[in-house]
């Protein structure tokens, strides 16, 4: 049975969709078939950071709306064999979306043997952002280390846990999961950002990852690539160890103090 896993946050450009690309990238990696859907109606950029911008004939709402199978629309990643991508319309607007429409697509996923899918969720409480979050079985809240994306990201957890299908049904809850971004301990120890801790006692959930910041993210989304599959890149070992913990895996957090200076860079002030 496929896992339906929702990349959310309240606030936008917190990293949601670089979140999605090198999620859906790393478990792929690892041999599962995976789906990455962008919900983004109106405003798709996950195409943009997957590199298949080109190759969108057909997207989201062309599928729901009945003018391409599902077949037509996903995209294979021509780097990893069982990855895929569903892109969202640019053309079209929010209400193109429907419920059945996206538990149609999900359903069809579900059948054709994906183990798992990522839903690229919009900024927000939006419709959109409901949608991509209705059917999900976790959630990876993505947080920058600072006020105004935590207190956002508070109400979304409220959303997972009283507007889901899991919610509706009284079943088992939505598994949440806390994920840092651009974290920065330099910043920490001088007072300018949010710890991991103070982030984790405000929300309350586990922390699945801390992606440190790097101008190798914004390298990356330019090439169209995701940044997981950059391997010299802190930021690439950050995503990996947090698809190993969502997976299961038992991995220490890392990232969390600023590396040590090595006694000529001291010496020299490199």
């Amino acid at each position: 049975m496929a896992e339906i896993i929702v990349t959310t946050s309240g606030k936008g450009g917190v990293g949601k969709t670089t979140t999605s690309a090198s999620i859906a990238s790393g478990i792929a990696r690892r041999g599962k078939k995976v789906a990455v859907i962008d919900f983004d109606i109106g405003l798709r950029n996950l195409d943009l950071i997957m590199g298949c911008e080109r190759r969108v004939v057909y997207d989201f709402v062309n599928v729901i709306q009945g003018e391409s199978t599902l077949k037509q629309a996903l995209i294979k990643d021509k780097r990893i064999e069982t990855l895929f991508v569903l892109a969202a319309s640019q053309t079209r607007d929010k209400d193109a979306l429907s419920l059945e429409g996206v538990r149609k697509v999900l359903d069809e996923l579900i059948a054709d043997g994906f183990d798992y899918i990522i839903c690229d969720s919009p900024a927000g409480i939006e419709k959109g952002a409901h949608l991509a979050m209705y059917f999900a079985d976790r959630a990876i809240v993505v947080v920058n280390p600072e006020v105004s994306s935590v207190r956002d990201s508070d109400r979304i957890l409220g959303l997972l846990a009283s507007k889901t299908q899991r919610a509706e049904k009284d079943e088992s809850k939505v598994k949440e999961h806390l994920l840092l971004t651009r974290y920065s301990p330099k910043r920490v120890a001088a007072g300018e950002m949010m710890s991991v801790d103070d982030v984790k006692e405000i929300l309350g959930i586990e922390v699945i990852g801390v992606i440190p910041e790097s101008p190798d993210v914004l390298a990356a989304s330019n090439a169209g690539t995701p940044v997981i599959l950059n391997a010299e890149s802190d930021v690439s070992l950050a995503y990996e160890d947090a698809v190993a913990r969502l997976l299961g895996e038992t991995v220490p957090l890392r990232f969390l103090e600023e590396p040590k200076k090595g006694f000529f860079a001291r010496m020299f002030g490199g």
